[in-house]
C-alpha cells in the first residue's frame, strides 16, 4: 500500500482544516519510529500520529488518545517536548508532488518545521529549524549511506530531489498524452503513467487507468489519449478543489485498500467521515494493547518459557505417581532376597525368582561386593526413600498446577495490558518468580494503576484487570453478599457488583458478566460462560499467588463479550 502524493495532499488540506491554528498541549514517542502530537484546536483536542516505520510510514490524526510506548526518551523525543510542547500549528503543507508534509510550529523557542517522510524503507522524520538545520530525525543519514541527502543533526535539511524525467499532469495537453502513450504502445496504461507523470503512484494510476478504459490492464496502444486525458483533468481538477471521497475497499472484514477518493477499480468500496480513519482503518490504531507489542515480547517469550518448564516438570510429577510397579519392585526385590539369601553365591550379580506362585518371574540385580543381607537392605532403603518421596508428590503437583495457572493468569494480563505501569507488573512477578533472566527493564514513571469502576443503573461495578487488581477487588472492594463474577475455566478479571443488600436486577448481572469475558483470555469468543455466586463463597488458594481463588455455589451467565 502506497502513502502516496495524493493522499499527502489531501491530508494536508484536512489537518489545515482541523488543526491548523491549534497548540501542541503535549509530545508522546510512541515507539522507536513514532511520535504522537496532542494538538487542541477548534475546541477539542486532535491526535497527530507521524510514523517513519520502514514498512508502514504514514501521518494520521488519530480517534484515540496517544500514549507513551517508549522506555525512554531518544534525543528527538526530547527536542520535541522542548520545541513544540506549548507551540501553534501555523499551517501544514507539502511540496509540489512530494510524499513529503511538514508542520510549521511557532513556539516559545522559536519557528521551526516537523518534516514527515512517509516513505517506504526511507521514511523519517525531521526537526528543522527556521534556519534550514537539521535539529534530530528518527533516522540518521550520513554521507556514507546517502551523498546526496545528508540527514544529521547540524546539517541543512535537503529536500528529496525533483522527479525530472516525469512532467506536470495540470500541464498535459491530448497530444502530449498520445505521444507518451505511442512511445510505449506494449506496455500497460497503468505504468506509463507511473513512470512518466508526477503524482501518479501504482493506485492512481490503476483508478485513472480503470476510469478510462473499464481496466487495470489495458495495454498503451488501446488507450484513447483524449479519454485518458478527460479522466485525468477531472480527476485532478477535484483534488485542486479539495473534493475528496475518503474511504477504504473492503474484501470481507480485510482492507484492502484506502485512499482519498473512491476507487472503482476494486470492489467493496465504503466510505469514511476522514481520510485519518481510512488510514487508521486500514493500518489499525497505534493505542491500546496494540501500541506495546515491542514492550511486550520479551515478556511473551519469558512467560511461554517458564510455562514449557513447568509443563515438562508436572508431567514429570504425574508420571512419578503413576510408576506402582517400580516402588513395589524395589519392596518385592528386598523380600526376595531375604527369603533366598542363603541361596546366592559369592559374586553373583542377579537373582530370578518368583514373589508369587502364580507370578512372572522377577530379575533383582545385586551388588557383588555386598552380601545377600546388605543388598536386601539396599533395596529396603531404596523403597522406604521412593515411598517418602512419593507421598510428597501430590502437594508438588499441586503446588506446579498452581503456579502454572498463575503463569497463564500473568500472560493474559499481559494481553490485556494497555500502558507501561500493567505491563511492569508483569515483569516485576516474572522477576519476583525467578522467570525473569534479563537485566531489570527501565519503564516510564507512573503508580500502579486502579480497578475499573463502571457504574450500570446505580450499581457500582469493580474490575479488575490483572492479578494485583483481582486481589484487590475481590477481597478489598467486595463485601460478603456482593456478587462476585468471573470467567469460567480460564484465567481473567475478578469482577464484583456492590449490592448494598439490593437484588441485583439481570440485565446488570449480564453487563458486568460481559465485562468479565471481555477482559479475559475469553474476549475473543463469540459466547462466553461466566460463573457467579456471592462474594463469601470465594476462598484464596492457600499458599497460592495474587488472584489465585476457589469458589462454590456458582451460577453461569451466557453472554457476549464487551467492553465497560
Amino acid at each position: 500500500m502506497y502513502f502516496d502524493a495524493v493522499t499527502v495532499m489531501a491530508l494536508v488540506d484536512e489537518l489545515n482544516e482541523r488543526v491548523a491554528g491549534g497548540r501542541v498541549q503535549d509530545t508522546v514517542e510512541i515507539d522507536a519510529e513514532t511520535v504522537g502530537l496532542e494538538i487542541y484546536a477548534n475546541r477539542e483536542r486532535h491526535y497527530l500520529l507521524l510514523s517513519a516505520h520502514q514498512q508502514h510510514a504514514r501521518v494520521h490524526l488519530s480517534a484515540e488518545k496517544l500514549r507513551r510506548g517508549a522506555a525512554t526518551p531518544s534525543p528527538l523525543g526530547l527536542l520535541l517536548r522542548r520545541y513544540a510542547e506549548g507551540a501553534r500549528v501555523d499551517s501544514v503543507r507539502q511540496p509540489e508532488w512530494e510524499r513529503v508534509l511538514i508542520v510549521d510550529l511557532d513556539g516559545p523557542e522559536g519557528v521551526f518545521e516537523l518534516i514527515a517522510e512517509p516513505m517506504e524503507r526511507r521514511a523519517n522524520l525531521l526537526l528543522v529549524r527556521d534556519d534550514g538545520r537539521i535539529m534530530d530525525c528518527v533516522r540518521r543519514v550520513g554521507p556514507q549511506e546517502n551523498r546526496v541527502r545528508v540527514s544529521l543533526p547540524g546539517h541543512p535539511y535537503t529536500p528529496p530531489p525533483p522527479q525530472k524525467l516525469k512532467r506536470d499532469p495540470l500541464a498535459l495537453t491530448p497530444g502530449l498524452l498520445g505521444d507518451l502513450l505511442d512511445a510505449e504502445p506494449g506496455e500497460k496504461t497503468q505504468y506509463v503513467l507511473t513512470r512518466r507523470l508526477l503524482g501518479f503512484s501504482p493506485q492512481v494510476a490503476k483508478e485513472v487507468a480503470f476510469r478510462a478504459t473499464g481496466a487495470i490492464n489495458t495495454k498503451a496502444a488501446d488507450t484513447s489519449a483524449n479519454t485518458l486525458f478527460d479522466v485525468i483533468q477531472a480527476f485532478f481538477t477535484d483534488f485542486q478543489a479539495a473534493r475528496w471521497q475518503p474511504g477504504v475497499a473492503l474484501d470481507g472484514e480485510d482492507v484492502l485498500a484506502f485512499s482519498a477518493y473512491r476507487l472503482h477499480h476494486l470492489d467493496g468500496w465504503t466510505p469514511t467521515d476522514s481520510l485519518s480513519a481510512a488510514v487508521e482503518r486500514y493500518y489499525g490504531p497505534l493505542v491500546g494493547e496494540g501500541a506495546y507489542s515491542a514492550a511486550k515480547k520479551p515478556l511473551r517469550e519469558a512467560l511461554e518459557e517458564a510455562q514449557a518448564r513447568l509443563s515438562k516438570k508436572l508431567e514429570s510429577l504425574r508420571r512419578s505417581l503413576q510408576d506402582d510397579a517400580a516402588l513395589e519392585h524395589l519392596r518385592q526385590g528386598g523380600e526376595l532376597l531375604l527369603a533366598y539369601q542363603y541361596t546366592l553365591q559369592s559374586g553373583q550379580t542377579v537373582l530370578r525368582a518368583q514373589y508369587e506362585v502364580d507370578g512372572p518371574e522377577l530379575a533383582i540385580e545385586l551388588d557383588p561386593a555386598l552380601t545377600p543381607l546388605e543388598n536386601a537392605q539396599s533395596y529396603f532403603e531404596r523403597y522406604d526413600k521412593a515411598k517418602r518421596a512419593r507421598e510428597g508428590v501430590p502437594q508438588l503437583v499441586e503446588a506446579a498446577e498452581q503456579e502454572l495457572d498463575y503463569l497463564r493468569q500473568l500472560e493474559t494480563d499481559l494481553e490485556l495490558a494497555t500502558n507501561w505501569p500493567e505491563i511492569g507488573e508483569v515483569q516485576d512477578a516474572l522477576q519476583a518468580g525467578g522467570y525473569w533472566r534479563g537485566r531489570h527493564t527501565t519503564r516510564p514513571g507512573g503508580g500502579k494503576p486502579g480497578p475499573l469502576k463502571v457504574v450500570a443503573d446505580d450499581f457500582v461495578i469493580w474490575v479488575g484487570r490483572n492479578s494485583r487488581q483481582n486481589d484487590a477487588v475481590t477481597f478489598d472492594k467486595g463485601g460478603p453478599d456482593d456478587l462476585w463474577l468471573h470467567v469460567r475455566g480460564m484465567p481473567g478479571a475478578h469482577v464484583i457488583i456492590k449490592s448494598a443488600g439490593r437484588d441485583v436486577p439481570p440485565d446488570v448481572i449480564e453487563r458486568a458478566a460481559a465485562i468479565a469475558a471481555y477482559y479475559s483470555r475469553a474476549r475473543t469468543e463469540r459466547r462466553v460462560l461466566v460463573d457467579v455466586t456471592r462474594r463469601k463463597h470465594v476462598r484464596k488458594i492457600k499458599g497460592g499467588k495474587p488472584g489465585m481463588v476457589t469458589y462454590r455455589n456458582e451460577s453461569p451467565v451466557e453472554v457476549v463479550p464487551a467492553p465497560e
